[in-house]
């Protein structure tokens, strides 16, 4: 079992940045956080595997599979391998991302 107790003290936002930080590497997945501070973005990009965001606080926009949605907390994204998708914060936010790395033998 892996356990982080507190994510809080890994979050700063930065003005007018965006930084991420891994905070575990599991077998299949790696977790980062992303702190945005309003108006910073990830411009579109695709994920060399499958990934899924979620907003810890804030507001994030983001844009994959020809739609846009507005993420807060509670909500959840499942991206695809390889789908071109773009993230932009519409006001300082935290945000999570689980990558399935898949097993490794």
């Amino acid at each position: 079992m892996s356990f982080i107790d507190q994510l809080k003290p890994m979050v700063q936002i930065q003005e007018e940045a965006t930084v991420s930080h891994t905070v575990m590497s599991v077998e299949g997945t790696n977790v980062m956080l992303f702190i945005f501070d309003k108006g910073q973005e990830l411009s579109k990009h695709t994920a060399a595997m499958p990934v899924f965001v979620q907003v810890l606080k804030g507001r994030l926009e983001v844009t994959g599979d020809d739609k846009t949605v507005e993420l807060v907390p509670g909500g959840l994204v499942h991206s695809t391998t390889r789908l071109p998708h773009a993230i932009h914060a519409l006001e300082p936010s935290v945000m999570m991302l689980t990558m399935m790395t898949g097993s490794k033998s």
